[in-house]
């Protein structure tokens, strides 16, 4: 099974954006979301969060628009 931050840049890739424009667009610099990645320290609101900026739903994983998890 692979870690959140694993799957959050599997996001990035299949939504062609970084890890700097993810965090950029949920408001945070980068910095601070690589430390978040590193601690592996996202709460489920983060999640959440995630998940909305980037057209994904998240249920304990990523499902991304033709349902594919990731």
């Amino acid at each position: 099974m692979m870690t959140i931050s694993e799957q959050i840049k599997v996001l990035c890739v299949r939504n062609n954006i970084s890890v700097s424009e993810l965090a950029r667009r949920l408001g945070t610099t980068p910095q601070n979301f690589n430390g978040k990645m590193r601690r592996e320290s996202f709460s489920v609101v983060d999640m959440e969060r995630i998940a909305e900026v980037t057209g994904t739903t998240f249920k304990r994983e990523f499902v991304l628009r033709n349902g594919e998890t990731v």
